[in-house]
């Protein structure tokens, strides 16, 4: 089962709605108890990380997150789940969940923001072998998390913070706004999207599947 964690700043309707597609049972909560039963946790977000936090902590979801990470849980966060795991927020100056060392900034004032729409997603070349870019891109997929995700595909973006990971070895996408900056970040059981995957279409939905089906159980 996949747990959906509602702390009452996700976007639970069209997550759920990708979920279903997928043919997988899953349960939206914000109760650690019924979550615990989940096989993997996905952590949604729209809004901004002061919130998130305050809804997170109110509802004891802090320390199971931490937890539950820890021990092995696969994990993907969405947009604002993604900047949830690090340090720190520019964001209402807030303390975030510290599952990942590094901070999150606002873009810079010059630019138009918040980013909203389609942009490319650059397959970082460590989840690649070298062999993909002689012509055979799927020969070439290292991680199995970007099997049919061609490079330089377009998802649906809406951000104006983005995460900057101390270990730059985490960071499995990179994205062009004024600046590049890390849009996909895979460490061992943990994935997370600056960008929608389940408002990005067929490659969107294509990446949430390739995710569940790497780390699903029945």
């Amino acid at each position: 089962m996949i747990g959906i964690i509602d702390y009452g700043i996700g976007n639970l309707g069209s997550v759920s709605n990708a979920i279903k597609k997928l043919s997988r049972d899953f349960l939206i909560s914000d109760d650690p108890s019924r979550l615990l039963k989940a096989e993997i946790l996905i952590l949604p977000g729209v809004g901004s990380a002061r919130e998130g936090m305050k809804n997170i902590n109110k509802r004891k979801l802090d320390k199971f997150l931490f937890e539950e990470i820890k021990k092995g849980k696969p994990f993907l966060g969405i947009c604002l789940g993604m900047q949830l795991l690090f340090e720190e927020s520019e964001e209402g100056d807030v303390s975030c969940l510290g599952i990942l060392k590094g901070k999150v900034k606002k873009f810079l004032i010059e630019r138009k923001i918040p980013q909203i729409g389609w942009n490319q997603v650059r397959i970082k070349s460590h989840f690649l072998r070298d062999k993909a870019w002689a012509g055979n891109y799927e020969s070439g997929i290292k991680n199995k998390l970007f099997t049919q995700i061609p490079d330089n595909s377009f998802f649906y973006f809406v951000n104006s913070f983005y995460c900057i990971p101390e270990n730059k070895s985490i960071i499995a996408g990179e994205t062009l706004y004024g600046e590049k900056f890390a849009s996909i970040i895979v460490k061992n059981n943990i994935m997370a999207t600056q960008f929608h995957p389940e408002k990005s279409g067929k490659v969107g939905f294509q990446l949430l599947s390739n995710f569940i089906r790497k780390f699903y159980v029945n």
